[in-house]
């Protein structure tokens, strides 16, 4: 009776979502207040649902204050020199500006907001790719390889919601696929040198000069600060390198992190708010989800659904093949990207596929340090389920079909060297 309820309530959320039927949030709570109602969970619903919101609580706290954090230290201009440098370097030179894109878009994605992202590079690049006549569908892969990538950061999306679905620390996910991570890393840039050499036996070298700071609005300007860039790159490396080492829990480094930025950056009080609310759409966003997921992992795991569909499915896996459930977790987690939204793999399939993991032997996070190494992170940028994918296809001024056709098994592939790596390592397996 558990295991059909718990099937039901994801497929009941997993429909509502893809058909877009009814919001991401509003499905996490109340589809499984609903089921847990029908299986007789009146008098415990409370508690399972503030223990989920608990559990959750440091990981949004963590995302809200990374999007405030990476969003002053964007606005401030903090990559600007680095667009421009890589942009006086690359000269017309097709092989050093396909693998520049690929440098912008990593560093630009370290807010982890493919929105963001992708206005800040495909603007700044498009008329040097326009000039030169590399392929704008280069660029779009480029960004979403670069892009894709650098999403398995703690503080990116999928991390975050692995992290919340397993109760487990952003850190204690992310830190062992350290070594997978950096491969990726290095596997994108050889990419884009395979990709570049082809752009150049096509077109030559060119001499064209393009200035990132021409695509700035007169409001971005205003808010730059120039003057404090080598502040703004070591407290963003101190950061990160707290972050890495765990000096402080996760949501304290960010929290810490923002309010001395916004301080020495927007000193007056009025702009230190104006800095939150040009965050605040994506950051209350982000955050509602995290908070809705609480519930619905609360419930979940509270009711004993998730224990229950394990079970049932332990029961159907061959012998032979739960103990590679790592492996096999990491190497179709790109394409899933296609089917299912993060929210729904990670709160709706994840955990199920972590428990029955648990039935093999494997610990539940392999599943988690698993998934991040694929889905709706090497294939967020060329999934028809996230917004940021038309934003990208859109500034760039390229088809969906054409974009997915061309980034598709260079985005897969990143995800197989990162499993490569992951298992050697012994991460997954």
């Amino acid at each position: 009776m558990l295991a059909l309820l718990g099937f039901l309530t994801i497929f009941v959320f997993l429909t509502l979502i893809l058909t877009k039927k009814v919001s991401v949030i509003v499905s996490l709570i109340l589809v499984p207040i609903v089921f847990a109602l029908i299986g007789g969970f009146t008098s415990e619903l409370g508690t399972f649902m503030s223990d989920g919101i608990v559990s959750v609580a440091p990981t949004g706290i963590m995302l809200g204050f990374a999007i405030l954090f990476f969003g002053v230290m964007n606005n401030a201009g903090l990559f600007d020199p680095l667009i421009s440098r890589v942009l006086k370097l690359v000269k017309g030179d097709p092989v050093k500006i396909v693998i520049g894109t690929v440098v912008i878009a990593m560093v630009a994605h370290l807010d982890g907001s493919g929105a963001s992202t992708f206005l800040i590079t495909i603007p700044a690049l498009l008329p040097l790719y326009d000039k030169l006549g590399i392929s704008r569908i280069i660029l779009a892969g480029m960004v979403a390889l670069g892009a894709g990538t650098m999403n398995l950061t703690p503080w990116g999306g999928p991390t975050a919601r692995a992290a919340s679905a397993l109760d487990v620390s952003a850190a204690e996910l992310f830190n062992p696929v350290i070594p997978a991570f950096l491969a990726g890393v290095i596997w994108i840039i050889f990419v884009a040198y395979i990709v570049g050499k082809r752009e150049r036996k096509r077109l030559g070298v060119q001499d064209v000069e393009h200035n990132h700071d021409d695509e700035l609005t007169e409001e971005q300007l205003d808010m730059r600060r120039p003057k404090l860039f080598w502040f703004n790159l070591a407290l963003t490396v101190l950061t990160i390198v707290a972050l890495v080492q765990v000096w402080l829990p996760l949501p304290i480094v960010f929290m810490v992190a923002f309010a001395i930025a916004v301080l020495v950056n927007y000193p007056k009080p009025n702009d230190q708010m104006e800095q939150i609310r040009t965050q605040s759409v994506g950051m209350i966003t982000v955050v509602t989800i995290i908070f809705a997921a609480g519930i619905f992992t609360g419930i979940l795991s509270g009711t004993g659904m998730i224990t229950a569909m394990a079970t049932s499915l332990v029961d159907i896996i061959p012998e032979n093949v739960g103990g590679f459930m790592g492996v096999l977790v990491a190497i179709i987690g790109m394409p899933l990207s296609l089917i299912f939204t993060p929210d729904a793999y990670y709160f709706g399939v994840m955990p199920i596929l972590a428990e029955t993991a648990s039935a093999y032997g494997l610990d539940p996070v392999q599943i988690g340090q698993a998934s991040i190494l694929g889905q709706m992170t090497t294939g967020f940028p060329l999934s028809p389920l996230t917004a940021s994918t038309f934003l990208l296809i859109g500034l760039a001024g390229v088809e969906l079909a054409d974009h997915q056709k061309f980034v598709f098994k260079w985005a897969f592939g990143t995800t197989i060297v990162m499993t490569i790596v992951a298992a050697i390592t012994g991460v997954i397996i």
